[in-house]
């Protein structure tokens, strides 16, 4: 059973409010289930969305923002738990080290970055922490279409492709979570 669960997410709220429904159900749905929301800590944008909605909802949500977007993506007050930390590096490893499970949203290159890392850790057995992008409205179809290019031309192998769940569904991608093999002892994370 999942703890906890790192959203990573868009600060902006994106041109469709599709995204912004789906950011708002993510965070309900967690509550809902009573799974701690993990996320970068900020007020706006998708990140917002998730954390407003999770609290609302009454669930429980943890924010970790480093120190120089404070105050450019408001960071929240509401929260469970706000860590502002020093870096981006940090923020990552502390989000890491609070989930259990990582599930990207909609978002640009902060957020395909954090998930990607995420998905690396599990690859070279950092960690064995289950991945997944929630495909709303088809915006991360080209990613797994891309995944299955990195397979086919041996960049990736199958079994690390794996690691990562796509799915349009957030019921599907924690089902998935809930069917990973259990985790090996993790190394070490890297240092920051």
């Amino acid at each position: 059973m999942l703890g906890s669960v790192a959203v990573f997410c868009g600060s902006s709220p994106g041109l469709d409010e599709v995204y912004l429904d789906a950011a708002r159900a993510v965070g309900r749905s967690l509550a809902g289930r009573g799974i701690t929301v993990v996320y970068g800590g900020g007020g706006v944008g998708l990140m917002g969305a998730v954390a407003s909605a999770a609290v609302d909802a009454g669930g429980r949500v943890i924010g970790v923002i480093p120190e120089a977007l404070v105050d450019r993506e408001a960071a929240s007050p509401e929260l469970a738990e706000l860590h502002v930390v020093q870096t981006m590096h940090e923020r990552k490893a502390m989000m890491a080290d609070l989930a259990d499970a990582f599930v990207a949203l909609p978002g640009g290159p902060g957020t395909l970055e954090e998930i990607a890392e995420q998905w690396t850790w599990a690859q070279i057995g950092v960690h064995r922490k289950p991945c997944g992008f929630l495909d709303v409205a088809g915006y991360w179809s080209p990613l797994e279409a891309m995944v299955a290019r990195m397979v086919d031309q041996g960049f990736v192998r199958p079994h690390h492709a794996g690691l990562v769940t796509f799915s349009d569904s957030l019921d599907a991608l924690l089902e998935a979570f809930a069917q990973a093999p259990p985790a090996p002892p993790a190394a070490p994370p890297p240092p920051v």
